[in-house]
């Protein structure tokens, strides 16, 4: 939450010329407010003409503030993506502020102003809970750092209300507390690559942005400037050759000139920050690329390996040194961090995954992948380069798969599980998906082609996805919507039937779910908890533990508690953690598994023994959230051995949240 600040000053504590522009914005509000949906378009323009003005007003942002929930629900967002607040990116704040005209620019500005309402709950909204619309502000806020700071170019000066968008983040950030705001950008930004997802480019956008603040000598970080210089020093000055951001060129030109420890110098600063951040610097492709032609150690350096991978460096060299020469660049260098990953997971010694990357390194590509991907990625480099460097991201970073802005959590669940536990089978998905625009997958000796299946799941596809998600996401979309329809009318929980076909072999075929199809009420609720623990639990499942990730599903709520949707995630082990504490270890696919779930359950994604991309609760927690998993019929132990009282407990956990109204 927020943290609290003085209430703003009220309309009746204003001038005369404010208070008219008040009781004007009022009277639009009402006559908005009373119309009927159909009319309520020919009333946006005179509401729309006081929020302008107001807006100008020295004075007004405050009764704006204050008036910003009411004209929410008088329907001034109906129709709009505003409508939605729980489906508004963040990065796309400052194209609408840079392009929008002035009504985009103006309901833009009144967003801010509800968000902001909503997380100081002061406006509960049934979209969107307070802690969802803090984490918008901290992201509008570091994706505008400029404004903030009164640091944006000339050019912006000419765009529609851009004082007033100034003065807008400014009254934000008072509101936020300035000193906090900083310094909470910096924690949100580690506390995201903590996690390390394969897609970074809102982090380093956020990055990119501190570090032109800290070069502006009128703008004082405080404390939160020197958590931030580990931060801008990985992607902008990781090394003694390349402190003072001298551009690619010069560097290069700087790498030649060196001796040998010089070159060492330069690997062991690159691999460094790369490891310790998550993040890679374009200096780093440059030095790889530079490392090619003398050796294996020295490619060894660079990518900062441990034994382990240093191994699969030298058993794999010709492949490795092949896929470094056609996927890392200045634009694709994230790669990087990628290839050290898989080296040090050791799956190349998987005899048909190296087959599989030659086979990949020089795919033909259909034109319509590549257009694709030119429109998510550019034109810089081919497409086949950028789909390479994917490859070698989510081989990597299995658990670092996003579903981005998309309600595709199944697909984005199973990219990682392939990725996980059977490499080879996503990269055959992806060669038929990027060549023959198909995916072929069976269900129940019946096969599906994805090529069969068009229903516009490419056109709604938001790009914010990594290049293999985007291209491979719409055919498996499209092909678990139609294993639903297959076993349509069936008298279970449809995921009984598809998890095991769609997500593979390792899939328990025990199935168990908390609520009753017909009407989605608690149904043996107290079974479906002694199941899970009789699964799962080392203290009551034999200890063993869990063999293969399995699919799950949980009921997903906000920071009020309240229930949002249910939600596809992996569970990946459980475990002691460093307190003796039982937790469930857990892949979640939507960006950022670090949530407030509401009464005391907060997710954890460091700190309890979590490894990178994994989420974790304590058991008890994870139950009470739970409502779908899958387990071995033959290895589940006798579940009457789990005490009344441990059911009890969880089942109140779970009433006092998402099954409040499921009893």
């Amino acid at each position: 939450m927020l943290p609290d600040a003085t209430p703003p000053t009220g309309p009746d504590d204003i001038d005369p010329a404010l208070q008219r522009l008040c009781d004007g914005l009022e009277r639009a509000r009402s006559e908005l407010a009373a119309a009927a949906d159909f009319a309520k378009p020919a009333h946006f323009a005179k509401v729309l003409s006081y929020v302008q003005r107001l807006l100008k007003h020295p004075n007004g942002l405050t009764p704006l503030y204050a008036a910003a929930p009411t004209l929410d629900t008088a329907g001034i967002f109906q129709g709009s993506d505003y409508d939605h607040p729980e489906k508004l990116q963040p990065q796309l704040v400052a194209g609408c502020f840079n392009l929008g005209e002035l009504n985009d620019v103006t309901l833009e500005c009144l967003n801010q102003l509800r968000m902001l309402s909503i997380a100081r709950a002061q406006f509960q909204h049934p979209g969107i809970s307070a802690e969802q619309a803090e984490h918008f502000l901290r992201a509008v806020l570091a994706l505008n750092l400029s404004r903030i700071f009164g640091t944006s170019d000339e050019a912006s000066r000419t765009k529609p209300l851009e004082a007033e968008v100034q003065r807008l983040f400014q009254f934000i950030v008072e509101q936020v507390g300035y000193d906090r705001m900083l310094d909470e950008l910096i924690e949100e930004i580690w506390r995201l690559l903590r996690q390390r997802p394969i897609k970074v480019d809102h982090i380093t956008t956020m990055v990119t942005n501190v570090a032109v603040c800290m070069a502006d000598p009128d703008v004082n970080l405080g404390s939160a400037g020197r958590g931030a210089e580990r931060l801008t020093s990985a992607l902008f000055n990781p090394t003694v050759a390349s402190q003072d951001d001298p551009g690619l060129d010069i560097y290069r030109e700087r790498l030649e000139q060196l001796d040998d420890a010089g070159i060492q110098e330069e690997a062991a600063g690159c691999a460094r920050a790369m490891h310790d951040t998550g993040l890679v610097s374009a200096y780093h492709a440059v030095l790889l690329r530079f490392q090619l032609d003398r050796g294996v150690e020295a490619i060894s350096q660079t990518l900062g390996l441990s034994s382990t991978g240093r191994d699969v460096l030298l058993t794999f060299h010709e492949l490795i040194h092949t896929l470094i020469e056609r996927a890392v660049y200045p634009e694709t260098c994230q790669a990087i961090y990628g290839l050290a990953c898989m080296l040090e997971r050791g799956i190349l010694y998987s005899p048909a995954l190296g087959p599989s990357l030659w086979r990949q390194i020089d795919l033909q590509l259909d034109d319509s992948v590549r257009d694709t991907i030119a429109l998510a990625y550019g034109t810089a480099q081919p497409a086949e380069v950028h789909l390479l460097a994917g490859v070698l991201g989510i081989l990597g970073q299995p658990l670092g798969v996003g579903q981005g802005d998309n309600p595709t959590c199944q697909a984005a669940r199973a990219l990682s599980m392939w990725a996980y536990l059977q490499p080879d089978y996503l990269l055959q998905l992806l060669t038929w998906a990027a060549r023959d625009c198909e995916v072929i997958m069976y269900f129940e000796g019946q096969q599906l082609s994805s090529a069969s299946m068009v229903d516009g799941s490419m056109e709604r596809l938001h790009l914010d996805l990594d290049p293999v998600s985007l291209i491979l996401v719409p055919h498996l979309d499209r092909v678990y919507i139609h294993m639903g329809q297959l076993v349509e009318g069936r008298d279970e929980d449809p995921h009984f039937w598809i998890n095991p076909e769609f997500h593979g072999r390792w899939v328990g075929h025990g199935f168990a779910i908390a609520v009753s199809i017909e009407d989605g009420r608690l149904c043996d609720y107290h079974d479906f908890i002694r199941g899970f623990h009789a699964s799962y639990h080392p203290f009551y499942n034999g200890n063993k533990p869990v063999m293969y990730p399995q699919p799950a599903g949980i009921a997903a709520t906000d920071s009020l508690g309240r229930f949002i949707g249910w939600h596809a995630i992996t569970l990946q082990r459980v475990a002691l953690d460093q307190n003796n504490e039982m937790r469930v270890y857990f892949y979640n696919p939507n960006n950022d598994s670090g949530q407030d779930w509401g009464n005391g359950v907060l997710v954890a994604t460091s700190g309890t023994g979590e490894s990178q991309g994994e989420a974790s609760l304590p058991f008890a927690e994870f139950v009470s959230r739970l409502y779908l998993f899958h387990y071995d019929p033959l290895e589940q132990q006798d579940p009457a051995q789990v005490p009344d009282a441990l059911c009890e407990e969880i089942e109140q956990m779970a009433l006092a949240s998402w099954a409040v109204d499921r009893a």
